[in-house]
């Protein structure tokens, strides 16, 4: 019987590939557990953002999150090909356990997958419902409203500020033989017309630039520049409407038909929070027709995104699976391998066990083992007791031989066991006739 050399007897190549193998284990055992984390974490990630600010994140931010959960889907991905092509070759090699582990990998495949399945599936349903719900009659009979009144606000003013206009370039008009030639009479006129009228600003100019009267409080007031268009229109006898840059301040600029190339230039301030609401009414109305047009496109991108989602979950789930049925078919499998050994007639086959004491398994691993262990002891006691049984029949044979009587031994059924040469010559046969 050989006894096995211990581990620090092999030699040094191959104890240095055995720890380089181990390592490579290890580091890949590392990586994969480290890929599915991240995939869980990236997969939540992504849900959270996008069901809770999908809005306040730009194109960008969204194309670089979609592009990490990629990275992460195919690399996962090529871990669990390998762990499937790596059980698909020891089930063709015929290695022992291959079927249970395949039996149990698909096994827990399916059940830690359909989770993830079931999630994106309604995840997608449930955002189409929403999709709907944005879109509905009631949402855009809101915000429609909400724009008119916003706009006839708006409007409002711009038809007051037009008939104030009017008004007061018919005063001037009517008093143009005097006011044309008293300049100090044409201020009080106008800072007159512009309190009467509740006009924040009122300036009477030339159509080269050059101001003749303006009310008391325009002098605080910012003067823009009059664009082009307008000053066209107020020329060709039109009330031309302004705005304000910053969106405060309604203007009226009309041509004073009684003056030489004399214009009127009033602006009267709006409630600037109502312009607020009214801008961002507007801008909501605006998101939602743009949304409204790109419906479908907005449902199948969200579509793709859930069901990147839903494969960076399943992996995950399919890896935990995997590496579940791999635990449990492995001592299995190692047990098969060292029964084959054991019938082969190794008795000093043992199975690794580095489960807890409790464990069914463990258990298992153990009895294999004291099992082995009695049948390699018994073998050698028998061995031992037939190299006795033979040293005491060769000191029986050659103390036998050298007695000159004939002396033949007996077993209990009376055949011959034993005989000496002087007892074969006795008897005249030979020693391997009786």
């Amino acid at each position: 019987m050989t006894v096995a050399e211990p581990a620090n007897k092999l030699p040094r190549g191959v104890r240095r590939r055995i720890g380089a193998w181990s390592a490579r284990l290890r580091l890949g055992r590392y990586l994969a557990l480290s890929l599915a984390v991240a995939a869980i974490g990236a997969g939540i990630t992504t849900y959270v953002l996008l069901t809770q600010a999908a809005f306040q994140l730009d194109a960008d931010s969204v194309l670089i999150l979609l592009n990490i959960d990629l990275v992460i889907l195919l690399l996962l991905g090529i871990v669990i090909a390998r762990h499937m092509v790596k059980i698909w070759s020891d089930r063709r090699r015929g290695s022992a356990g291959s079927r249970l582990h395949i039996r149990l990998a698909l096994l827990f495949g399916l059940i830690s997958g359909a989770p993830a399945i079931i999630m994106a599936v309604f995840s997608i349903l449930f955002f189409n419902f929403g999709i709907e719900s944005w879109f509905s009659d009631r949402v855009r009979t809101a915000l429609s409203a909400s724009a008119a009144v916003a706009d006839a606000y708006v409007a409002e003013h711009k038809r007051n500020i037009i008939a104030d206009a009017l008004r007061m370039a018919r005063d001037l008009d009517r008093q143009a033989g005097i006011l044309a030639f008293n300049q100090a009479r044409l201020i009080k006129v106008v800072n007159l017309q512009a309190r009467v009228r509740q006009l924040t600003e009122a300036v009477v100019f030339t159509g080269d630039g050059k101001v003749i009267a303006r009310s008391g409080l325009t002098g605080a007031l910012e003067f823009e520049p009059v664009p082009p268009d307008a000053f066209r229109r107020a020329q060709e006898g039109e009330v031309a409407v302004l705005t304000s840059a910053n969106e405060n301040r309604v203007r009226a600029l009309l041509r004073l038909t009684s003056f030489i190339d004399t214009y009127l230039y009033v602006g009267r301030f709006v409630d600037a929070t109502v312009l607020g609401y009214s801008q961002r009414t507007k801008g909501a109305v605006d998101q939602f027709e743009s949304l409204e047009i790109n419906r479908a496109d907005l449902q199948v991108s969200f579509a793709m995104i859930f069901v990147v989602i839903a494969l960076l979950l399943l992996l995950a789930a399919v890896w935990v699976g995997l590496n579940v049925a791999t635990s449990l078919s492995q001592p299995v499998s190692a047990l098969i391998s060292a029964t084959e050994k054991v019938r082969a007639g190794n008795l000093s086959t043992r199975v690794p066990v580095t489960g807890p004491d409790n464990d069914e398994i463990s258990v298992l691993g153990r009895a294999f083992n004291r099992m082995t262990s009695d049948l390699e002891g018994n073998r050698r006691e028998l061995i031992e007791a037939n190299e006795q049984i033979d040293g005491r029949r060769q000191f029986t044979e050659t103390v036998l031989s050298g007695i000159s009587a004939g002396v033949i031994g007996l077993d209990a059924n009376g055949r011959i066991t034993l005989p000496n040469s002087a007892s074969s010559e006795l008897l005249g046969m030979e020693l391997d006739q009786l």
